[in-house]
């Protein structure tokens, strides 16, 4: 039996074909790990643990997502066996620039030429990480489950289709286009405040650039899904 990294392979799909084109020199950023939160106190370590980290063009994405799918046992935390109910996938949204992660590689080599028992695979993902090449989405993270999804929608902040709602296990991902959403409140209220708006309505956890749930994987024994508005 493998575990299971792939819930809902059409909505994945969806979500890869909705994901911002990637120009030159630009890449995803996933990230799989083991959450002690989601395991019913079958995890005895860290609150969580990063399993693999990896980037990936859209093209070989959902490829490289279904290669996690190994034999259940072989995703290890230190000694102790990652459970299935405690995996969760994460992609950063926002394209991350090769270039930017290289320059900014080549000064941490020369950082590490003293140093001992470094991973330079390991370094190297996280220069990527933190070279964000541009900003297609903020991500407002709202931790909280019990708030009414009908009165999440923020047309009246951003203008209607500048922005989407993931489901996650534990709350809501409102992802805003920023260049729409500036330009809809100047051009209605004369204003740019859409990102304090949303801050002052809504509990919001963490806003910014940041890795959510990827829509149709696994994430703690939930599917992340984009949330459609009743009609």
């Amino acid at each position: 039996m493998n575990y299971q990294i792939i819930a809902d392979e059409v909505a994945l799909l969806d979500f890869v074909n909705w994901l911002p084109e990637l120009s030159e020199n630009e890449t995803f950023l996933v990230a799989l790990f083991a959450r002690k939160k989601y395991s019913n106190g079958t995890i005895k370590s860290n609150n969580q643990t990063q399993l693999r980290r990896f980037s990936s063009k859209k093209d070989r994405l959902i490829d490289n997502i279904r290669q996690l799918e190994l034999p259940v046992g072989a995703w290890k935390m230190k000694q102790e066996i990652a459970p299935q109910e405690a995996l969760a996938l994460y992609i950063s949204l926002n394209p991350r620039c090769m270039r930017k992660a290289t320059e900014l590689m080549g000064k941490k080599c020369w950082d590490l030429m003293n140093s001992q028992n470094y991973n330079l695979q390991s370094e190297a993902l996280s220069c990527i990480q933190k070279s964000k090449s541009r900003t297609v989405y903020v991500d407002f993270d709202i931790d909280d489950k019990e708030i009414d999804i009908d009165e999440l929608w923020l047309d009246s902040e951003v203008g209607k289709g500048n922005y989407k709602i993931v489901e996650t296990r534990g709350g809501y991902h409102v992802l805003v286009q920023p260049d729409k959403a500036s330009n809809y409140r100047k051009s209605t209220f004369n204003d740019d405040r859409w990102y304090q708006l949303i801050q002052e309505k809504y509990p919001v956890d963490q806003a910014g650039d940041q890795l959510i749930p990827v829509v149709g994987a696994y994430q703690g024994g939930f599917i992340p899904k984009f949330v459609s508005r009743k009609i």
